[in-house]
């Protein structure tokens, strides 16, 4: 099949990946445009997650104060150049994070952050309620493992659903901005006031 320059501009603006990329996976994939986005997708991610690691020097501290003024966000998102930094898509995902951050109350960025007496705290909690069931201790420790595993990532910004598309995850969304600047994207921290809360 013929891929045309219509067909490449065409994938180009759904993904927002180079043109010769685009053309390379319309070629491997036979003109197939949901099959070509696909292709992007599985090669990026493997190419975004070569970039974890990179220096991230740059990047935004944005706010977000939700509708009322009762409850302020700011976030610091990080990448590697001042060139990214300055384009409104960095902006547009910075912005994406602090209204996260303010819709689902994280605690944490991602899950090494959580302090261990934290977690022993929580599995405790876990522990006393699922014996109080009358299970036995195989089950019971199956029981407050999957119930620490979901409670933790409910806390931690980055595996919490993104708010504008629940089939995937902060992380997922913010991969998807690595593999369109080929930059490393780090979320490195946020701060939650909430009007009346310590």
């Amino acid at each position: 099949m013929e891929i045309t320059a219509q067909m490449v501009q065409e994938l180009r603006k759904k993904t927002g990946v180079g043109m010769m990329d685009c053309k390379r996976a319309l070629q491997e994939n036979g003109g197939d445009m949901e099959a070509a986005i696909e292709y992007l997708r599985v090669k990026g991610l493997a190419a975004a997650t070569k970039r974890e690691g990179k220096a991230t020097g740059e990047g935004l501290i944005i706010s977000y104060i939700h509708p009322g003024s009762k409850l302020g966000v700011m976030v610091e998102v990080n990448c590697e150049t001042d060139f990214v930094a300055r384009t409104p898509e960095f902006r547009e995902l910075a912005k994406d994070i602090a209204m996260q951050v303010a819709a689902s109350a994280p605690l944490f960025v991602r899950r090494e952050d959580i302090p261990e007496q934290f977690i022993e705290d929580e599995r405790r909690i876990f522990l006393e309620q699922a014996r109080s069931s009358g299970k036995p201790d195989n089950i019971v420790e199956k029981i407050v493992q999957g119930k620490l595993d979901k409670h933790l990532a409910g806390l931690c910004l980055l595996e919490q659903p993104f708010i504008k598309d629940n089939d995937k995850t902060v992380e997922e969304h913010t991969k998807e901005y690595i593999i369109k600047f080929g930059e490393n994207i780090v979320i490195n921290r946020f701060t939650r006031y909430k009007m009346g809360e310590e």
